[in-house]
């Protein structure tokens, strides 16, 4: 498993809590998170379920949300979380962090569909290009047969 290092905490805070910030990037992230008793997909899900829990749906969740997608959590896996999660800690939890889920999975779905038209817009072009060469070595046959009708 690759060490999860955060530098959150000192980037924030480090001048004006510099014990939060301690806490923050070298135990929570630094001892917490790279504790192998589970994997971090999971402890991905039980953070996500927590903030939610906790009706926190600021930047942390968004943050969070992406780490599980980084994670292999999956937009129907995350639904499913959710939606399970609101029947616990509320509707209007589930509500608000389905607003920034799906923000997070469509950024995803946003790239794969920039993906998808740069390889069209490159099938495309290559397909013009070789049209443009089919037509140049067409002209270059007709150039050749016309010049040797010529000398004979």
């Amino acid at each position: 498993m690759k060490k999860i290092v955060q530098t959150a905490g000192r980037d924030a805070l480090g001048e004006f809590a510099p014990d939060f910030a301690h806490f923050n990037d070298d135990v929570l992230f630094g001892e917490n998170w790279n504790n192998t008793d589970i994997d971090v997909k999971t402890r991905c899900i039980v953070t996500v379920t927590a903030l939610i829990a906790s009706g926190i749906t600021d930047s942390s969740l968004a943050y969070h949300l992406r780490n599980a997608k980084a994670h292999g959590v999956t937009r129907k896996e995350i639904a499913a979380i959710i939606t399970h999660i609101a029947f616990y800690a509320g509707w209007p939890k589930a509500w608000a962090a389905f607003t920034i889920a799906r923000t997070v999975w469509e950024e995803e779905a946003e790239e794969d569909k920039d993906a998808f038209q740069n390889e069209s817009s490159f099938r495309s072009e290559n397909r013009m290009l070789c049209q443009r060469i089919s037509l140049a070595e067409a002209g270059c046959q007709q150039s050749v047969r016309s010049r040797l009708q010529s000398i004979m």
